[in-house]
């Protein structure tokens, strides 16, 4: 098979909804802009065979017609109307000053000087001209109007001057210090730390005008700098007082007249699994042997629709949160803590209201029967992951949950005991958690052999003191317990989606909120495909078909599992994959090879799960189907405060790595070479995971150039190489905590 057939293939969606339809017609258009094309040349061209894509493509062509973007030059043939030279789209900016213009009507990322780019910040929606370079056929733009900005609040260190001041951001990507009036200084002080709202960029300033809203502390501090973290991204890291107030007012008790309206499941066996430290339990399991020979297990979900209604203020703030964000030293929570750890939280010996999935199976982890609903539930028993796996692996041999439960081991040690202290589990909750164990497996087993993508990587934690201070780095690894809770999740959200998605077997036409996840970028994986083979790993990744793909994918990260390249060829990997977001426009979730998928077990700390009950209870009383504007809407801003909490997580790690390396200044380690630019290499350590530059100028044996084809530095007399992947001894030069970097000295490279 040819690149391009492999490509066509490999690509051709599996959902309901062709994506960037707009942007593959222009493509297949501009490729011969004088000549027309009917609509099966076009679909031909696309791959798109069935009668849904075509159908697609009809409809967009008559939108584009009426937007004059296309012309239909005789019945049903189109082609590209002469375009003026302005187009509308977002700016990715560099951290050197320039950017690039993204727009779904052109095919290629446009260069943006940063003469040009006329005050356009990063992620504004901007108006551009675009126009050829001189002496070149690159095309490159020219912004001439900022529609939208992206973000007005910034994080940074007032310089104070006599009578006004200047915010120097700490957005590297925000290229002008603000100018900050003698009025609006607040009474900072020289050196503190602010959040400044640009207010007003006059045409004859280099710097935009600002104001200070709030006055952080002094840099370094750690509470400064992790609400610095947040503020950066526009999160909050308190609740208004009126969103407190509100949530005081909900009423604790659960009266009788709401219990008759659930199915009362509170004599169930029940029990959560959830990390140590956890505070909000989202989600517990039920174990019921039936007279049949197969189990009842209950996913049971904390009802926080019942709690926070439509049309209040706590409803507000939890749709413009959107998520919690977990930071290193803390969770800053979607809801009040009031109702994230205490009413909604479906803590042991409560009884708690809840939605739940109910599913009759047998011992092949068939369902047999399944039921949604409202409920009442009361969990029996609370444990740590750690605490499920000792039970785990004290009870090798799986005993039949009917018989011989007795001569079960339950026995959990101190040192891993959540109390400090031992104790014994009960048999009967014993035998359960075995029967999941051995049920979850099952589930993973068809899930990979449909072709799911399995991303066990290991997490770098932080041991902190009471200070918060960081005083060692330990891993985190998904063990079967954790791999158990994870699959009656995925489970509980698979059937969902599929029971509100699917009529009779063919998609149906309800609204519903969709977690989705497209088919990875192929140039990505050929990148992907060049660098692995650099490290010896000869396995082909196959792009034949998606099964195949999966396939490769998964071989590849179980051979680099545990080696010192794994983090590093982990997140490449991760990168070469598509971005998951929530929609109304259901495709399928490649990396979990599910058709359709739903997020519906977090709603403590997740807004599109409280749509889900909403939207699922909705259709339970027999409702129609909602219009999908307002949902999508809602899913659109969901997907960005998700995207914008995982970066502020990232920058909470960055920033906890290195104030730990702060205290290992002049000490050597052993790193691995994980990203190399025309700047210098960046190294991470292999045993704390901590990444920092090495600066290409402050190499000194030869003087390096970037070989951007090898991933390499290439010394121009000695042909030495560093290389992507590459083992060095390094010692930390120095330590930026404001700026979250890590300066490293190369003294070494270390052959292998």
């Amino acid at each position: 098979m040819n690149l391009m057939s492999t490509r066509k293939k490999i690509f051709k969606k599996k959902g309901n909804v062709v994506k960037d339809l707009t942007r593959k017609i222009f493509k297949v258009l501009n490729q011969s802009p004088t000549k027309s094309f009917n609509y099966k040349q076009i679909a031909s061209k696309l791959e798109l065979k069935d009668a849904n894509g075509k159908n697609q493509l009809i409809q967009k062509l008559e939108e584009l017609k009426g937007q004059k973007k296309v012309e239909e030059v005789e019945r049903g043939k189109f082609k590209m109307l002469p375009q003026d030279k302005y187009y509308t789209g977002t700016i990715d900016a560099t951290a050197n000053g320039n950017g690039y213009f993204i727009c779904d009507e052109l095919e290629h990322d446009i260069f943006i000087p940063s003469r040009n780019l006329n005050k356009a910040l990063n992620k504004d929606t901007v108006k551009i001209y675009l126009y050829n370079r001189r002496n070149s056929k690159k095309e490159e733009g020219d912004v001439v109007e900022v529609i939208k900005r992206f973000k007005t609040e910034f994080v940074g260190v007032l310089q104070l001057n006599r009578n006004f001041g200047f915010v120097v951001p700490d957005d590297s990507k925000m290229y002008a210090d603000i100018f900050i009036p003698e009025k609006k200084l607040k009474g900072a002080e020289d050196g503190v730390k602010v959040l400044v709202e640009l207010t007003d960029w006059p045409d004859n300033s280099k710097n935009p005008f600002g104001e200070i809203k709030e006055i952080l502390g002094m840099p370094g501090d750690h509470d400064t700098e992790i609400h610095s973290i947040l503020l950066e991204y526009g999160l909050p890291y308190k609740f208004p007082e009126n969103v407190e107030a509100e949530a005081g007012t909900i009423p604790l008790e659960i009266t009788e007249k709401e219990i008759a309206k659930r199915r009362d499941m509170r004599k169930d066996l029940t029990f959560t699994i959830d990390p140590k430290d956890a505070k909000d339990f989202d989600d517990a399991l039920s174990f019921k042997v039936l007279e049949n020979g197969n189990y009842e297990i209950g996913i049971h979900i904390a009802d926080v629709s019942h709690y926070v209604q439509e049309n209040t203020i706590l409803e507000d703030e939890a749709y413009n949160r959107a998520t919690s964000v977990y930071l290193v030293d803390r969770v800053v929570p979607m809801l009040p803590e009031v109702l994230s750890n205490g009413v909604c939280s479906l803590r042991p010996n409560e009884e708690k209201l809840t939605f739940s999935a109910v599913f009759e199976m047998n011992e092949k982890a068939q369902i047999i029967n399944q039921w949604f609903g409202r409920t009442i539930t009361y969990s029996d028993k609370r444990f740590a992951y750690e605490e499920a796996q000792e039970i785990i692996e004290n009870n090798k041999i799986v005993i039949p949950a009917k018989a011989g439960i007795s001569s079960l081991n339950g026995n959990i040690s101190s040192e891993i005991s959540i109390t400090g202290e031992s104790y014994t589990v009960q048999p009967e909750i014993v035998a359960a958690i075995l029967k999941l164990n051995e049920l979850g497996k099952r589930l993973r087993k068809k899930r990979l052999q449909q072709g799911a993508i399995t991303f066990d990587r290991v997490e770098v934690k932080f041991n902190l003191d009471e200070k918060s201070e960081p005083i060692g780095v330990f891993f985190k690894e998904s063990k079967d317990a954790n791999k158990l809770i994870e699959e009656f999740m995925l489970l509980a959200n698979k059937k969902v989606a599929e029971f509100i998605g699917k009529s009779k077997g063919v998609p149906s036409k309800n609204t519903f909120i969709y977690r989705v996840h497209d088919e990875p970028n192929l140039d990505k994986l050929e990148g992907l495909q060049a660098i692995i083979s650099k490290f010896g790993y000869k396995n082909k990744i196959d792009t034949s078909s998606k099964k195949s793909t999966s396939t490769s994918l998964n071989q590849l990260l179980q051979d680099v599992h545990g080696k010192g390249e794994a983090n590093m060829i982990e997140t490449l990997a991760v990168r070469s994959m598509s971005k998951a977001e929530y929609t109304t426009d259901n495709i399928g979730h490649y990396g979990l090879a599910f058709d359709y998928y739903s997020h519906f077990t977090s709603p403590i700390r997740r807004y599109p799960d409280v749509m889900t009950h909403r939207l699922l209870q909705h259709y339970l009383e027999g409702g129609k189907s909602p219009k999908t504007e307002i949902y999508e809407e809602k899913c659109k801003h969901s997907s960005e405060m998700e995207y914008l909490a995982s970066k502020a997580e990232r920058d909470s790690i960055k920033y906890m790595q290195v104030k730990y390396m702060q205290k290992h200044k002049d000490q050597e380690f052993e790193g691995v070479i994980s990203g190399v630019t025309e700047w210098g290499i960046y190294v991470e350590i292999i045993e704390n995971k901590c990444e920092g530059m090495c600066r290409i100028r402050e190499i000194k044996d030869d003087f390096y150039i970037y070989d951007e084809k090898q991933y390499a530095l290439v010394g121009q007399s000695t042909k030495n190489m560093y290389q992507l992947g590459d083992h060095v001894l390094i010692k930390v030069k120095h330590t930026d905590l404001e700026r979250k970097h890590l300066d490293f000295t190369l003294l070494d490279k270390i052959e292998k």
